[in-house]
C-alpha cells in the first residue's frame, strides 16, 4: 500500500464545505433513497397533510426503501431513528430509482416505467409514465431542474419537476451513453463512449411561477477524454467531473472548469469503476475483480491505494466521506479505510436482501439494506448509528407481514484458475467507402475481466473498449486488400489474436437498412426485424446486428435474412437494448449503421420464488401460513403469485404470503408458490407444512398430600398450541400450563379420579389417572397449667373429666373408650358434630362441638377441642361423617 503525500490527510479531514440550501446532488441510487408518492404505485402517506411543512424543511433526512416489505422509511440523521413509514404496496418487489433534494422527491419504477414527481412544500403529486420499463433510463435532479436520460438512446429530456412536463427540446447525443449525474454547481455531466467525450450541460432556468420556460438545455462544453470506442465510466465532484477510460486506465478531471492536460494513468489490474458522485477532492477509483482501491489526489497524482479484504468480484465503487473511504461488498459488509489506506471496523449487515445502498446527504452517510430491518447512520466523525426500518412507534407503525428471509447463499465455488482470455468469437470486417468497420463477440474472460480488445490492421494498433467490440477504422485505400487481427486482455495479459476475413475498401457499398424494429418475446428472445437493404446493384449477402445498452455497444449476430432472432439468454432481462444494422454485399462492402431501433426490453417468465416457507397455523384447524421471498420478474412486472396445494389454488396479487385453509387436521400439505408475468408462470418454489392435529395427552404421574394433588403429564400440541385443565371427581379443577397443574381442596384418604383435558384448534382430548390422598393426622393435644391442680391435668386419665378422652361417641356422656396421652398421633377420618368441649387453658381456649373421628381401637371420636389437626386445624380439611 502506498502512503499518502505529506498533508494530503489533513487537507482532506479539515476541509470545511460552504452551507448549501438545497441538497444539490440529486444523483441516482438504484432502490435507494426514496419518496413520499402517491398515485401511480398506490402509495398511502399516514399522518402527513399539507400542514406538516416537516416534510419540506427537516434536515438531514432521508428516505430508505425496503423492497421484499415495499415500504419506505424516512431516517432522520441527526437522531438515526425513523420517524415516518409509508406502504407502498404495488412497487413491492420493485426495483426503483429515486432522486431527492429539499424541495422535490422523483421516482422511477424500474418495473413499470411510471415516472412521478412531489413537491414537498405542497403535497402536489404529478405522474407520467412515458418512459419505458428497463435498466437504461435514468433520472436526475438538481434544485428544480429534471432530467430524464436514455442512455440507450442517448436522448437528455429536461423536465419541470412541479408537472413533469417537457422543458425545451431534448438534447441528441449517440446512442449507448453513461452518466447523467449533476455536480455540485449544478452541470449535468455526460459520457459518449463512441465518441470518447464528456459533454457537461446547463439546465434552462425555471420559474417558481408560471409554466415551464420555452427553452430548453445546452450543451455547455464537450471535452475529449479518451478515443472512440472506449469504455467510460464517470463521477461527477463538487466542481466537476472524474472520467475513467476504462479502457486504458487512464483518469482525466475537470475542476472548476479547468481540465488537465492528460490524464493520470492507473495500474488497475482490471476494469476500474467510480461511484456516481464523489465528495471532497479524492477520487477513489475501484477495481472490483482485483479487490484494490487507488485513490487520486486532487493535483491528479496517486496518493495511495489498497487492498479490500475477502474474496469475490461484486465489490461496489468506494464512496468519499470526510476523508474516509467505505467499499459495500456482497456479503453485506461495508469495509472501512481512511484517507492513507489503513483498515477501520466494518459494517456488516445480514442477510441485506440485495447490493446496499449508500448516498452521502447534507453531513451524513446513510447505508440501507433493502431486505434488512437495519439501515446505519454514519456522521462526519464516523461514527455508526443503527437505524430500526421497522419501528412500530412512527407514523404509518403497524407494519405489513414480513416475508421470510432469504436462505443462506450457496457455499462460494473455488476461484477459477486464471489465465490470459481466449481469442474473440466471430471477428469479420466489412470494407467501406476508405474504411472498414471490424466486429466481434466476447472472448471468454477465463477467470478475469477483460479490459480492452486491441484491434491491429492497416499499420496500426488501435485500443477498443470491452463493451464496444466493434472499430471503424478510416483512411484506408479503396481497392486495396486489408485483413485485422482482434484480441482480448485482461490483468494476465494479451490472449490469442483472431483474425477477420480479407475486405478491400470501395465506394460501392450498400445502403443502410431503415426502418429497423425489435420485439422482445415471451421465452427471452428478441426478435430484431428491417426491410431488405437496397445493395445498390450488387447481392446482399448479410447483415451485422449491434446490440446497444447503457454505456455500450456490440455485435450479437450476422444474418442472411431481414430478421435476426437473438437467443434466449444473450441479452439481460429488464434491460434496456436498441439495435442497429449495418448490410454486407457480395464483395465484403458494409453500409453505414442504420437508424437506431426504439429499445425493447427483453424478457421471460420470472425466477422461481426463493425461501417459500410453509408452517401450521397453530390457531386454526385446517390452515397452513405460506411465505416467500419475491421473485426475480426477469424484465417484466410480477403481477401475481399462484399458491397451489391439496388440489386448490390461492392468488396473491399483494405482498408474499397467504394463509390457505379447508384441509384435514394432522396432514402434510405439499405446497407450490409459482410467480406470474406477462411471459407466463415460473418454475415453482416448494414446501410442505403440516396442519396442526388434535392434541395427544399422556399422564405421567400424580402425587398427593392429604388435601392436594398434583399432576404430572405430557401433550403433544399437534402443531398447535393446546390448553390444559385437570378435574377431580367432587367438583375440584385447575387449568393452566400443559405439563403439571395442582388441585386443592382435595379430602384426606380418599380416592379420586383425575381427568385431564388438552384443547387446540383440531380437538380436544382426556386422559385419567386414579390416587388416593394421604392419611390426615391430628396431635392429641392437653399442656398443663403452671401451679396446683392445673399443674398435672393433663399428666393422666382420671376419673371424672379430663383432657384428650375418647368416646364411642360425640358426647363426653358416652362411653368413654381410652386416654390419649398429650403428643400423640391419631389418624384422622372424619368430622360430625356432638357436645360442646371447652379445652380451657389446656389447648389455647380451643372450644368447637365437633369432634373428630380417629383411629383408636377401631373408629372412635375425640373432641376437636383435644385434637390439633395437621396443615393448620382446618376442619375443611375433613369430610363430614
Amino acid at each position: 500500500m502506498n502512503a499518502p503525500a505529506d498533508g494530503e490527510a489533513a487537507a482532506v479531514t479539515s476541509e470545511v464545505r460552504p452551507k448549501r440550501r438545497w441538497r444539490r446532488r440529486g444523483y441516482l441510487v438504484t432502490m435507494g433513497t426514496v419518496l413520499a408518492l402517491a398515485g401511480g404505485l398506490g402509495l398511502t402517506v399516514l399522518g402527513l397533510g399539507s400542514a406538516d411543512q416537516a416534510v419540506a424543511s427537516f434536515d438531514a433526512a432521508s428516505w430508505v426503501w425496503s423492497r421484499a416489505k415495499g415500504e419506505v422509511a424516512r431516517v432522520n440523521g441527526v437522531t438515526a431513528k425513523v420517524d415516518t413509514r409509508v406502504d407502498v404496496p404495488q412497487a413491492r418487489g420493485h426495483q426503483v430509482q429515486i432522486v431527492q433534494n429539499d424541495r422535490f422527491v422523483i421516482l422511477r419504477d424500474v418495473n413499470t416505467g411510471a415516472i412521478g414527481s412531489m413537491d414537498l412544500t405542497t403535497l402536489e403529486k404529478f405522474w407520467d409514465d412515458s418512459t419505458s420499463s428497463g435498466i437504461g433510463v435514468r433520472v436526475a435532479l438538481h434544485e428544480d431542474s429534471v432530467f430524464v436520460i436514455d442512455t440507450v438512446q442517448g436522448r437528455v429530456q429536461q423536465l419541470d419537476p412541479k408537472t413533469l412536463g417537457q422543458v425545451g427540446e431534448p438534447l441528441q447525443f449517440p446512442p449507448g451513453i453513461a452518466g447523467g449525474v449533476f455536480d455540485g454547481k449544478g452541470k449535468l455531466w455526460i459520457a459518449s463512449p463512441s465518441e470518447g467525450t464528456v459533454t457537461a450541460i446547463t439546465p434552462a432556468a425555471m420559474s417558481s411561477e408560471g409554466p415551464a420556460p420555452a427553452a430548453g438545455p445546452k450543451k455547455e462544453r464537450t471535452e475529449p477524454v479518451a478515443g472512440a470506442s472506449h469504455d467510460l465510466v464517470l463521477s461527477t465532484l463538487d466542481d466537476g467531473v472524474a472520467v475513467l477510460d476504462r479502457t486504458t486506465n487512464g483518469l482525466s478531471t475537470i475542476r472548476d472548469g479547468r481540465k488537465r492536460p492528460d490524464p493520470v494513468t492507473l495500474p488497475l489490474a482490471g476494469p476500474g469503476t467510480l461511484a456516481p458522485h464523489t465528495e471532497g477532492k479524492q477520487v477513489p477509483v475501484t477495481v472490483p475483480g482485483d479487490r484494490h482501491v487507488y485513490v487520486v489526489g486532487a493535483d491528479d497524482k496517486l496518493r495511495s491505494d489498497f487492498a479490500v479484504p475477502g474474496d469475490g468480484e461484486d465489490l461496489q465503487p468506494a464512496v468519499a466521506w470526510e476523508g474516509y473511504f467505505y467499499v459495500a461488498d456482497a456479503d453485506g459488509s461495508v469495509h472501512v479505510f481512511d484517507s492513507a489506506g489503513a483498515r477501520q471496523k466494518d459494517i456488516s449487515f445480514a442477510n441485506p436482501g440485495g447490493p446496499l445502498e449508500l448516498e452521502v446527504r447534507e453531513g451524513y452517510l446513510f447505508i440501507n439494506a433493502p431486505g434488512s430491518q437495519a439501515a446505519r447512520v454514519v456522521d462526519n466523525q464516523h461514527t455508526v448509528r443503527t437505524v430500526d426500518k421497522y419501528a412500530d412507534d412512527v407514523l404509518g407503525g403497524d407494519p405489513p407481514q414480513t416475508p421470510p428471509q432469504a436462505p443462506p447463499p450457496p457455499p462460494k465455488p473455488k476461484k477459477p484458475v486464471v489465465t490470459k482470455p481466449g481469442a474473440p468469437r466471430n471477428v469479420r470486417a466489412a470494407a467501406g467507402n476508405a474504411e472498414a468497420r471490424v466486429t466481434w463477440q466476447a472472448a471468454r474472460d477465463n477467470g478475469a475481466a477483460i479490459f480492452k480488445y486491441v484491434v491491429v490492421g492497416s499499420g496500426r494498433t488501435f485500443q477498443v473498449g470491452a463493451d464496444q467490440r466493434a472499430l471503424t477504422i478510416p483512411g484506408l485505400v479503396n481497392g486495396q486488400t486489408y485483413t485485422f487481427t482482434v484480441s482480448a486482455v485482461n490483468k494476465k495479459g494479451a490472449g490469442p489474436a483472431r483474425t477477420s476475413n480479407a475486405v478491400k475498401p470501395t465506394s460501392e457499398v450498400p445502403d443502410a437498412p431503415t426502418a429497423v424494429t425489435a420485439e422482445a418475446k415471451p421465452d427471452g428472445s428478441v426478435v430484431v426485424s428491417w426491410p431488405p437493404a437496397n445493395g445498390q446493384g450488387l447481392q446482399i449477402k448479410r447483415y451485422t446486428v449491434t446490440a446497444i445498452s447503457e454505456g455500450g455497444s456490440a455485435p450479437i449476430g450476422d444474418t442472411a435474412e431481414p430478421s435476426l432472432t437473438i437467443k434466449t439468454g444473450q441479452l439481460e432481462y429488464g434491460k434496456q437494448y436498441a439495435f442497429t444494422v449495418v448490410s454486407v454485399n457480395e464483395r465484403g462492402a458494409g453500409s453505414k449503421a442504420s437508424p437506431v431501433s426504439p429499445s425493447v426490453v427483453p424478457f421471460t417468465a420470472p425466477g422461481k420464488p426463493d425461501g417459500v416457507d410453509a408452517a401450521t397455523e397453530g390457531d386454526q384447524a385446517g390452515s397452513i401460513s405460506v411465505a416467500w421471498q419475491p421473485s426475480v420478474d426477469n424484465g417484466r412486472t410480477i403481477t401475481k403469485y399462484v399458491v397451489a396445494a391439496g388440489g386448490k389454488t390461492t392468488d396473491v396479487t399483494a405482498g408474499t404470503a397467504t394463509t390457505l385453509t379447508g384441509f384435514e387436521s394432522g396432514v402434510n400439505v405439499a405446497v407450490e408458490v409459482r410467480a406470474i408475468n406477462e411471459a407466463g408462470e415460473s418454475e415453482p418454489g416448494t414446501a410442505t407444512a403440516r396442519t396442526v392435529a388434535s392434541p395427544k395427552v399422556t399422564v405421567t404421574g400424580v402425587s398427593a398430600t392429604f388435601n392436594t394433588a398434583t399432576v404430572a403429564f405430557s401433550v403433544d400440541a399437534g402443531g398447535g398450541t393446546a390448553s390444559c385443565s385437570v378435574a377431580a371427581t367432587g367438583g375440584a379443577t385447575a387449568k393452566g400450563n400443559c405439563s403439571s397443574l395442582k388441585l386443592t381442596g382435595l379430602k384426606p384418604s380418599t380416592s379420586y379420579t383425575f381427568t385431564v383435558t388438552a384443547s387446540n384448534a383440531a380437538g380436544t382430548v382426556q386422559a385419567k389417572s386414579t390416587k388416593t390422598t394421604a392419611n390426615l393426622y391430628g396431635v392429641a393435644t392437653c399442656k398443663n397449667g403452671e401451679k396446683g391442680e392445673t399443674a398435672t391435668y393433663c399428666d393422666k386419665d382420671v376419673d371424672g373429666r379430663n383432657g384428650n378422652e375418647i368416646f364411642k361417641g360425640t358426647s363426653q356422656k358416652g362411653t368413654q373408650v381410652g386416654w390419649a396421652k398429650p403428643g400423640t398421633r391419631l389418624q384422622a377420618y372424619c368430622k360430625k358434630n356432638g357436645e360442646e368441649v371447652y379445652a380451657y387453658i389446656y389447648n389455647d381456649e380451643k372450644k368447637s362441638t365437633w369432634w373428630i373421628q380417629v383411629n383408636y381401637e377401631g373408629k372412635n371420636y375425640i373432641p376437636w377441642a383435644w385434637l390439633n389437626l395437621d396443615g393448620g386445624d382446618d376442619l375443611n380439611d375433613l369430610p363430614n361423617c
